[in-house]
């Protein structure tokens, strides 16, 4: 019998049965990219371990994060996680306001010092001493820096709250910055995206749940199990690519046969994200599988350095190669060309090897009639 107030207890008491627990579990492992051998490791962590309290604020941003977070492409998944955070305070999602929530906020911090986990949706303003995002009269950099001094952890949902987005762009009048740059003294794991995957979402917080620990990172202080590969290097039209097959307009035919977009400025080759894995809709699809490039929103500064979006920004070599694209058809088309006269000589080689077998074998049978045809 787990410990009353485990993750496993909260779930039974909402209908969530042993199947669909285990499955969830097993799930997590995937995303997280672990070997089935963790599977009861997670099992056990959510059967014993009492639900982290989870302090979420909004600064600067548009929210995006939260929809994705809460239409998760999986129900089961979206019940756990609701479940599992213990979300203490959110602002898009609660249902009190005002005094009440700013009361309820200070009080998980004096009760749970040094062990509740902070997450910032949005990046913080520090122009004008902050007043272009204020909550109940205090500049949001204050609150922050106040909730963040007792959290065992900082989760950066997004890429406003990772690397600044949109607000942040040139010019920045409001002096947006990302949590990084303001905490510290805490770690700071970004999750950038706009908006991040929900089962990335998902999978960080199982993560830090099972190991009592953050998930490796990159140099970029994302979790590597889902921002360790290129989209490019997963996506199902990279045979269009190394095949110097591209889209030129969006009204093309080759669009709708699915060519590459790289020509229309996708950044799939300088973009590294779980999109062309995980995808998004339950699996269904992902902006390159729509028809749309990638815009390298899992990046730092991608609304400075890749735009304008449907723009070519880089020169991607193929296949180890110093060519581009703008040689990679004449360079296919030779590749092919020569194939086929490869092929063609092949051929006659075999032919003529065979032609001679035959005339041995009929001059060794009846060397007065062998003649060539």
């Amino acid at each position: 019998m787990a410990k009353s107030g485990s993750y496993w207890d909260d779930l039974k008491s909402r209908g969530v049965t042993r199947r669909e627990f285990i499955r969830y579990c097993t799930l997590a492992s995937v995303y997280l990219g672990l070997q089935s051998t963790f599977v009861p490791k997670i099992i056990h962590a959510m059967e014993t371990k009492k639900r982290i309290p989870v302090i979420w604020l909004h600064g600067l941003e548009c929210t995006c994060c939260s929809e994705s977070f809460i239409r998760s492409s999986h129900p089961l998944t979206a019940d756990i996680i609701l479940n599992m955070l213990s979300l203490e305070v959110d602002d898009t999602i609660q249902a009190a306001a005002g005094y009440q929530v700013e009361a309820h906020r200070e009080q998980i911090m004096m009760e749970n010092y040094g062990e509740y986990i902070l997450a910032v949706e949005g990046n913080v303003p520090l122009k004008e001493n902050g007043a272009f995002c204020t909550i109940a009269g205090r500049a949001f950099g204050d609150i922050l820096q106040e909730t963040a001094a007792g959290a065992k952890a900082v989760i950066a949902w997004g890429t406003c709250a990772s690397f600044g987005c949109v607000q942040a762009a040139r010019p920045n009048p409001t002096g947006a910055t990302p949590i990084h740059k303001i905490i510290r003294d805490k770690p700071v794991m970004n999750i950038p995206g706009c908006p991040p995957i929900a089962e990335v979402m998902t999978g960080t917080l199982t993560h830090i749940l099972t190991f009592d620990s953050m998930p490796e990172l990159d140099r970029f202080h994302r979790p590597k199990a889902f921002y360790g590969r290129r989209i490019h290097d997963e996506c199902y039209r990279r045979s269009y690519f190394d095949a110097g097959l591209f889209v030129e307009s969006f009204d093309s035919d080759e669009a709708k046969q699915g060519w590459c977009l790289y020509k229309m400025g996708c950044k799939g080759p300088t973009t590294s994200n779980s999109c062309s894995v995980m995808r998004w809709n339950g699996g269904v699809s992902y902006p390159i599988q729509s028809g749309h490039p990638c815009l390298g929103c899992a990046e730092p500064d991608f609304w400075d350095k890749n735009t304008p979006f449907y723009e070519r920004q880089a020169n991607v070599a193929f296949l180890g190669t110093n060519t581009t694209a703008d040689t990679i058809g004449k360079v296919a088309a030779g590749v092919v060309g020569g194939a086929m006269a490869a092929h063609a000589i092949g051929t006659g080689i075999q032919q003529r090897n065979k032609r001679k077998a035959k005339l041995k074998t009929v001059d060794s049978n009846d060397p007065g009639e062998g003649t060539e045809e």
